[in-house]
């Protein structure tokens, strides 16, 4: 058997960009939330003419009138993290941290790893844990490493690696004047970008910093109705599309704890490849055997409200789509609970470049595993390495 060649598709990024609104507005949808009208943080109701720069991008980005992703700008040489030339360049240090967090999120399969998995979740955790009724308090604060709710909360379970390799990158770079928060946030980003596939979002940092414990009960489970969801993340400006789109993150993932006999088992059968299988599988009676299915993700597939955004990411020609309206989606969610936008920089120039090609090299092994065989296989996967059957 051949190699699994994966390709994105062939569309340039400012095409995607511009049909990717138009294709979520004509989606079906039900009654909608005004919530999802409203912007997150300062932002809502803030003059325009008191917008920064970056203020006003942000909310150009988050309206919809500027692309999510940037695919190309990066540093050409970057200055070492102690010269003058370094402590001018608000992002110049972000570049060496995006670099070190590569370095740790990438297998010997060229995949993601299970500390990139986690890192995208702990950017959702911390953000997500934020809504309109909450105010001041949450959202992408870095409460989740620095209130310690990462080890004492049910929610988190499962993030004690990126949360414990997230300390010790704060306690490493905070010399430089970098926040927790942003840490998180950035740890994201690169996470996703350097899985084979993966959007490269609009990054930005600046963020403040808290030590008080977010709300509770604000994050969703893998168990909700869709009634549920939908609701939960309107109230964090997020419509139902958008929560299609964030809900594909799934695409890289292996569950862990929902199911502690099925540990390992991925959520679909490219596990640490951000492409739309996840979509396509979730539907599937026949999807893989090893493939593990959130009913809430089943919820979502099936509801009138959401099951169109469902169907117009999966599949090739969903990926582009796809990759656009995560990336708009989680601009959003990475300035829940933020208060300062107009002191934010954006540093998606420190991402590392986005990798639109992938070339399974263990193709066989990985479908054997997918489909029931190779059991000590998981260990592989989750590192990102290559597996052998």
């Amino acid at each position: 058997m051949k190699p699994t060649l994966v390709i994105l598709s062939a569309v340039s990024m400012a095409h995607a960009f511009a049909g990717m609104p138009d294709l979520l507005k004509n989606l079906p949808r039900g009654q909608e939330d005004v919530n999802i009208h409203k912007l997150p943080g300062d932002l809502e109701g803030q003059d325009d003419r008191k917008l920064s720069n970056t203020g006003s991008l942000i909310k150009r980005i988050l309206e919809g009138r500027e692309n999510p992703e940037d695919r190309t700008t990066s540093y050409t040489s970057v200055p070492g993290q102690n010269s003058a030339a370094c402590r001018r360049d608000k992002c110049c240090i972000w570049k060496h941290i995006a670099d070190e967090m590569r370095s740790k999120m990438v297998g010997g399969a060229g995949r993601c790893n299970n500390l990139a998995r986690q890192a995208v979740r702990m950017g959702f955790h911390d953000a997500a844990a934020w809504s309109l009724n909450t105010g001041r308090g949450g959202g992408a604060d870095g409460s989740l490493v620095l209130a310690r709710e990462c080890y004492n909360r049910k929610d988190n379970a499962g993030m004690k690696l990126g949360c414990d390799q997230m300390q010790a990158w704060y306690n490493k770079y905070r010399q430089y004047g970098i926040s927790m928060a942003d840490l998180i946030q950035m740890g994201a980003n690169v996470a996703t970008v350097v899985c084979p596939l993966g959007p490269r979002v609009r990054t930005f940092v600046g963020r403040r910093d808290s030590w008080k414990p977010a709300p509770e009960g604000l994050l969703p489970s893998a168990f909700d109705s869709a009634d549920y969801l939908i609701s939960l993340f309107a109230n964090k400006t997020i419509s139902a599309n958008q929560l299609v789109a964030l809900v594909g993150a799934h695409t890289t993932s292996q569950q862990f704890f929902v199911n502690g006999r099925r540990a390992g088992d991925p959520q679909d059968s490219t596990p640490g490849v951000w492409d739309t299988k996840f979509y396509g599988e979730t539907t599937d009676p026949k999807s893989p055997r090893r493939v593990f299915k959130f009913q809430s993700d089943i919820n979502l597939s099936k509801d009138a409200r959401t099951r169109g955004a469902w169907a117009a990411f999966t599949g090739p020609a969903g990926q582009a789509p796809w990759n656009g309206a995560y990336a708009a989606a989680y601009v959003r969610m990475s300035l829940l609970g933020v208060y300062n936008t107009n002191d934010l920089t954006e540093c998606t120039k420190a991402l590392p470049l986005p990798r639109p090609v992938y070339h399974a090299p263990d193709a066989p092994a990985l479908a054997k595993f997918v489909n029931g065989g190779a059991p000590d296989a998981a260990t592989n996967a989750s590192n990102g390495d290559i597996i052998v059957s």
